[in-house]
């Protein structure tokens, strides 16, 4: 059995004000004991996110020891001279073998007068025994519908990019820069999406391929047919979510994968962000443990 964490961190800041990554590591255990740990908002000496400056990558990496990091920042700029890179973006903590990975750079269509970021897809392949799968994780915009429409337009492209390159392979070569790199079919597609079940996003999110096949499914309808969606969001903070208790944070899965599915939970409980932890269960065979 796989498990697979997602949860908007907001760079460790709880409900209370206080950074603690520590509590956060906490909440994550007390779900279970995932496999793949996919983190949105974590950030890298930037004091105006996490008063420390702290590298917030390296200590979530010792809080998981057994875990390998791969991190993908949408932001990388210098604020200072001769001072650190200051990074946030969306961090993966695999126990599975890593195989391959690739940093997606997320449209950002001009929108005047709105207030907007770079946004960023973290695209992992690992295995579950002998089973390749993908793991991608991002964060898109919030403040921008026709961004983030583009960034879901991008998210299909890049699994039907992958589709296509696996019905039409190119060229064999041994070694080397064009030797193959694993890119399986099998998805999971996960991270706060600030969108409700409502919005055009989210069906476009669902919408059938031009082959006539969906690219994606939500995995809560898969294990939870008929119950609306935990909410994953303003349970705790009022004053940044006024609506209250809602969803926007989701998992989705390919098809074929879609099948494998157990298990989806919500924590409901911890007030360690703005956002709660969604797990999901898998029935694929573990890897060996490193």
């Amino acid at each position: 059995m796989i498990e697979v964490l997602t949860w908007n961190i907001q760079c460790g800041l709880g409900v209370d004000g206080q950074h603690d990554l520590g509590r956060i590591a906490h909440a994550i255990t007390a779900m279970g004991d995932p496999d793949v740990i996919c983190l949105q908002e974590v950030c890298r000496f930037m004091p105006a996110l996490d008063r420390q400056g702290a590298d917030q990558v390296a200590v979530l990496s010792q809080l998981f020891p057994d875990h390998e990091a791969v991190f993908g920042p949408g932001i990388e700029c210098r604020r200072a001279a001769g001072g650190p890179y200051q990074q946030i973006g969306n961090l993966i903590l695999s126990r599975l073998p890593v195989e391959n990975v690739i940093r997606h750079a997320l449209p950002r269509p001009a929108h005047p007068g709105i207030k907007h970021m770079p946004r960023q897809a973290l695209d992992v392949s690992v295995l579950a025994g002998q089973i390749p799968f993908r793991v991608v994780t991002t964060h898109l915009e919030y403040h921008s519908p026709v961004q983030r429409r583009s960034q879901v337009e991008r998210l299909r492209t890049l699994q039907r990019e992958a589709l296509d390159n696996l019905t039409a392979p190119p060229l064999f070569v041994a070694d080397g820069p064009y030797a193959p790199i694993p890119r399986p079919a099998n998805c999971v597609v996960c991270g706060d999406f600030n969108m409700v079940v409502d919005d055009d996003e989210y069906r476009l999110m669902l919408a059938e391929a031009p082959a006539g096949d969906a690219l994606f499914k939500d995995a809560w309808p898969v294990v939870r047919d008929g119950v609306p969606h935990d909410p994953t969001c303003g349970l705790y903070d009022r004053e940044q979510w006024p609506q209250g208790p809602h969803c926007r944070d989701f998992f989705f899965v390919t098809p074929a994968l879609g099948r494998h599915l157990t298990g989806f939970e919500v924590d409901p409980d911890t007030a360690a962000s703005d956002h709660q932890p969604l797990l999901i269960r898998l029935d694929l065979p573990l890897s060996s443990r490193r």
